[in-house]
């Protein structure tokens, strides 16, 4: 696979972007601390992100540390605006825009008129200008050097690694860089010693392999080298969807976690469907009080869009988890569809029941009305967070 000579691979990242968004509509909020979300945090300014908030952190929490934040209910309608409208000056940047989530992509700029340092600069230029919000940007060879580039040049700066200069750069960066690496990766590794990018490099690639498994190990191997021949990929549709909940330290009951489940595939289940696409795996994510993760996943035996099969398959995994949950603490809860087709394919090969129906019922009236317009009998009563913002399948 082919890997540019030069560092023509630009990651642009978005500073706290619902908080800037927040900051820019409201002048008021500038050069103040403010909190986006009150129960969870969703986002924080970098005002007061200096007091110790974080993104998925209580709200009580995030009150208790920083007194004086402004707190603010999150628009999701605002930041999706936002999106698109920066987006835009991306496409207007290359056509190569490779989108990662709503506020960052990576950009491939190899043959554009001009070094790579100085259009950078533009499009921060032409961001801070024509949409009003400060952008990171990272310049290396590579898609992963490029992205780390970006995370220590935040916020609002610009870092262009030479390629002469890689590995001088990515050495002593702490393996919290690494992607792929938290905090009980991190733990493993500190236990052998591993504590920088460059021990990482230095550690045989056996060693690597029998502590994380062969795919992590090898993984973090290339990446401590900069090996990543990735090139960005426009046009691509996402092999999987997802979306996910912070709950905050609050202890959770097993029926409050499986609400918040219910809600999460309900909306999944009516994105996949906007999309014209089907899913054959569902996997139930978790984070515990101790930032450890774990992951459950099942196979369905045929590709659906129907709500209530993921639905039971989401069930029967949070069922299984359910003694993890109640020793360790439930801190997060992600829902991801996997094995994802265009369903025209799909279509023919499954019968239509009362379920199909009433999916495409209820899809019909959240199209008119709106997605408030109705809901799951399990959900009334219940809060439910926002629904966050996602890149366009």
């Amino acid at each position: 696979m082919f890997v540019s000579a030069g560092a023509t691979i630009l990651h642009a990242d978005l500073d706290a972007f619902y908080a800037s968004v927040e900051q820019r509509d409201d002048p008021a909020l500038r050069g103040r601390p403010v909190i986006v979300g009150a129960g969870v945090v969703l986002a924080a300014s970098y005002e007061a992100k200096a007091y110790g908030v974080r993104t998925a952190m209580s709200g009580g929490q995030a009150r208790r540390l920083c007194p004086r934040a402004i707190v603010v209910r999150p628009r999701m309608s605002a930041y999706t605006a936002a999106s698109r409208a920066v987006f835009a000056v991306f496409r207007a940047t290359t056509p190569l825009v490779e989108g990662l989530s709503i506020d960052e992509a990576f950009l491939d700029v190899d043959g554009l008129r001009g070094e790579p340092a100085g259009i950078a600069a533009r499009l921060r230029r032409d961001v801070a200008e024509e949409i009003g919000l400060p952008i990171t940007v990272g310049v290396a060879r590579t898609k992963f050097l490029a992205k780390v580039a970006s995370g220590v040049a935040k916020p609002d700066g610009l870092l262009v690694v030479p390629p002469d200069g890689e590995l001088d750069f990515l050495r002593p960066l702490p393996v919290r860089r690494l992607w792929g690496v938290g905090p009980a990766t991190a733990a493993k590794l500190a236990n052998l010693g591993i504590g920088t990018v460059g021990d990482v490099a230095d550690a045989p690639e056996g060693t690597l392999v029998s502590l994380l498994g062969p795919a992590a190990g090898r993984h973090l191997s290339a990446l401590a080298r900069n090996r990543d021949p990735r090139p960005v990929r426009t046009g691509v549709r996402r092999r999987s969807m997802g979306a996910q909940r912070a709950l905050g330290r609050r202890r959770r009951s097993r029926a409050e976690v499986e609400v918040i489940v219910v809600g999460l595939v309900d909306r999944l289940a009516g994105r996949l469907r906007a999309a014209r696409r089907v899913c054959r795996t569902v996997t139930l994510r978790l984070r515990f009080d101790d930032f450890a993760r774990a992951t459950r996943s099942h196979t369905l035996p045929q590709a659906t869009a129907e709500t209530p099969v993921i639905l039971d398959a989401a069930r029967d995994l949070l069922a299984a988890a359910a003694p993890m949950i109640g020793s360790r603490g439930l801190t997060l809860v992600g829902v991801s569809l996997g094995n994802l087709h265009d369903d025209a394919a799909v279509q023919l090969a499954l019968p239509f029941d009362q379920a199909m129906a009433l999916d495409a019922a209820v899809d019909g009236v959240r199209d008119r009305f709106g997605s408030s317009a109705i809901t799951r009998a399990a959900l009334l009563g219940h809060d439910q967070a926002p629904p966050m913002p996602m890149l366009p399948d």
